[in-house]
């Protein structure tokens, strides 16, 4: 988009930002850094950046590390602004999230880019369901995780849910599982797959 300024005399052509539907806000976590046994989850989180254009992001994206670079125990995240990162967080409080697995790191940043694209391009149908996403490093295997608002709204879930696959370009089973199981047992069960 383009828009013509006179100065001088002159016609100039200015570059007008490419304003997105939302704002969205980057954060990091990196839990190997936690130096107290027993801190609290969260006590490293830190909140990146907040953007709200296409420009924007590009440049975020140019300038920050790609998943696959992270330390292990490391943890990614892209969340709508005003939305931390957190279980407790009265927007994430009663939902859940679909949770990918990935043995690749070059698989990893593929399906983190693809989905970074989807949801600041407004790509699925309930994206005010959506809270955000997480891309978690780890030793053995990496996870990519669509964190959502309301887990028991199993037909937007499931929308979501296929809709997601679509964008990561994965036939493999996906699953969903609500918050409120993963803060009572450690190995949570899944509620809905696709």
């Amino acid at each position: 988009m383009a828009e013509e300024v006179i100065e001088g005399g002159e016609a100039v052509e200015t570059k007008v930002p490419h304003q997105l539907a939302r704002r969205w806000t980057f954060w990091f976590d990196n839990q190997s850094k936690q130096t107290k046994q027993g801190a609290a989850w969260g006590s490293s989180l830190r909140k990146i950046y907040t953007f709200d254009t296409v420009e924007d992001f590009w440049c975020l994206y140019d300038q920050i590390f790609r998943p696959s670079k992270l330390v292990a125990n490391a943890d990614f995240h892209m969340f709508k602004a005003g939305i931390e990162p957190k279980w407790e967080d009265p927007e994430c409080a009663n939902g859940g999230k679909w949770t990918v697995t990935s043995g690749r790191k070059a698989t990893l940043d593929t399906m983190w880019l693809e989905t970074l694209m989807a949801l600041i391009g407004e790509q699925f149908d309930e994206s005010d369901e959506i809270c955000g996403v997480v891309a978690s490093v780890r030793q053995r295997q990496d996870k990519l995780a669509l964190w959502t608002k309301n887990a028991p709204n199993e037909a937007a879930q499931m929308s979501i849910g296929r809709k997601w696959k679509e964008v990561i370009d994965i036939t493999d089973r996906i699953t969903y599982s609500f918050h409120d199981d993963s803060k009572k047992d450690k190995s949570t069960r899944s509620r809905y797959n696709v």
